[in-house]
């Protein structure tokens, strides 16, 4: 048996994950609102925001509004929250083995120094775990996607719509079920897939963040034992209003998470049709029409020292396929919840990050591939010139209008055209001699005689201007 002579790195500070390694620089942005991190920091913003409000509105007997400064010195803990502030926390959390309970007393070590030490019983007052969770995710995942994820996503569509509008007029074969079919234009296609992103994009711009803040099973039980006399549910909806969420009043400990699962299937939508989109510019790429520009220095195979590969769109296919592994997973999981509460979605919300991350790595990984492309103007041509058989649909639809119009002779125009083209290849000559052959009329002969593969493609380079819309 080999000796096994592995060092071990499990102690060395290396990430696991590819995200957290290989591909840091493209997700850090993320870690600002999706990391463990930043939840913690959502939880003290959230415990701090609660207590201010609560003596804000003077809600119970004995508070009173805080001074400016009072209130300035408690945001301070927030906007002062760093890497020693993990660690302390981290530190709280080794006793109280609860990590919610780590940040009230975090936040409770620091009133006396603020001169509200009296103060320390209002912190997560009437609060279970959850209604500071709730809303330090509502934040934390509102922050990601509208100023992480949506922003990249804007750029590239953004991105996609001008080669669309660069390309609108370029002639090009399309091809139904792998073969040639009526003609288009590059720019045509490209926005038939910018628009379908758009779409997604109006939609998550949309989404409603929903936060709760109700107690232990979300019927007030604790806050009108405590304080009957306030109007427990105008000072909640209030304060989650406050933080820029939407009030969800009916829930049981947890949120129910729905809006989570509707964006989370919007990202996914997005990314499904991302995804068709590079499948689609890979094969474009594997056909010739389009070109990509190396870049300096780079290796496209440890072997083969021609080759230039499409391994941006490759990359962005696997990321979308992860993203939406896990973002389809979390849809599923966090909407279910055994009666008044299960810890199911608490493991599972840890992983919203990765979802979204892999996402965020697909998007400029598709940015990327796209601005190394050229549009291969000649291909295009040449395989339109190839391929004069697809004007057969046009030449049977003008005999059927000529039919209709009464020119005789018209009978049977699939039947013909499927004859002289179906299987085989047509070239300009036969095709025109066929047109000649026909007794159409002067008009709608000249017509037919003038057009071509690439001139075929009707009203397509106008459609882009939907994308303007």
């Amino acid at each position: 048996m080999s000796e096994n002579v592995r060092t071990s790195l499990a102690n060395e500070p290396l990430a696991l994950g590819a995200l957290d390694g290989r591909y840091r620089s493209a997700v850090a942005p993320l870690v600002d609102y999706l990391s463990e991190a930043a939840l913690n920091r959502d939880r003290v913003h959230v415990e701090i925001e609660w207590l201010i409000h609560l003596t804000e509105h003077s809600v119970l007997p004995g508070t009173a509004p805080l001074s400016a400064e009072q209130v300035a010195g408690l945001r301070k803990i927030v906007t002062d929250f760093d890497a020693d502030s993990v660690k302390e926390l981290a530190e709280i959390e080794a006793v109280t083995v609860h990590d919610v309970k780590a940040v009230e007393y975090y936040i409770a070590n620091r009133l006396e120094g603020l001169g509200i030490g009296q103060l320390k019983p209002l912190v997560h007052f009437g609060c279970t775990s959850e209604d500071i969770n709730n809303l330090s995710y509502a934040l934390g995942v509102q922050g990601g996607v509208t100023q992480v994820w949506l922003p990249a996503a804007r750029d590239l569509v953004a991105q996609l719509t001008k080669m669309a509008e660069d390309s609108r007029e370029v002639p090009m074969l399309s091809r139904t079920h792998g073969q040639p079919a009526t003609p288009t234009t590059l720019g045509k296609e490209l926005a038939v897939l910018a628009w379908r992103l758009t779409r997604q994009l109006d939609r998550i711009e949309k989404t409603e963040y929903l936060g709760k803040i109700n107690g232990a099973t979300g019927t007030y039980a604790a806050h009108y034992a405590s304080v009957p006399n306030a109007d427990w549910q105008q000072i909640a909806k209030g304060f989650v209003q406050h933080l820029g969420l939407t009030w969800n009043p009916l829930t049981t400990q947890i949120e129910s998470h729905d809006w989570q699962a509707e964006v989370y299937a919007d990202i996914a939508r997005f990314n499904s049709i991302l995804h068709n989109l590079c499948t689609d510019i890979w094969s474009y790429i594997s056909i010739g029409y389009f070109a990509q520009i190396p870049v300096a220095g780079a290796t496209g195979s440890s072997t083969m020292p021609h080759k230039v590969n499409p391994i941006r769109f490759e990359n962005a296919e696997a990321n979308l396929e992860i993203s939406n592994g896990l973002l389809n997973t979390l849809g599923s999981t966090l909407v279910t919840s055994r009666w008044q509460r299960d810890l199911t979605d608490s493991s599972s919300q840890r992983n919203i990050g990765t979802a979204i991350g892999h996402s965020v790595l697909a998007i400029s990984n598709v940015a990327k591939g796209l601005d190394r492309l050229d549009v291969a103007e000649a291909v295009l041509a040449e395989d339109l010139d190839h391929n004069w058989e697809v004007l057969a649909e046009a030449i049977q639809m003008v005999m059927r209008a000529e039919a209709i119009a009464g020119v005789e002779g018209m009978d049977n125009p699939y039947e013909r055209l499927k004859d002289l083209t179906r299987g085989q290849r047509v070239d300009a000559a036969r095709l025109k001699e066929f047109v000649g052959e026909l007794g159409l009329s002067a008009e709608a002969e000249a017509r037919l005689q003038s057009l071509t593969p690439g001139s075929y493609n009707g009203i397509a380079s106008q459609l882009v201007d939907h994308l303007k819309k």
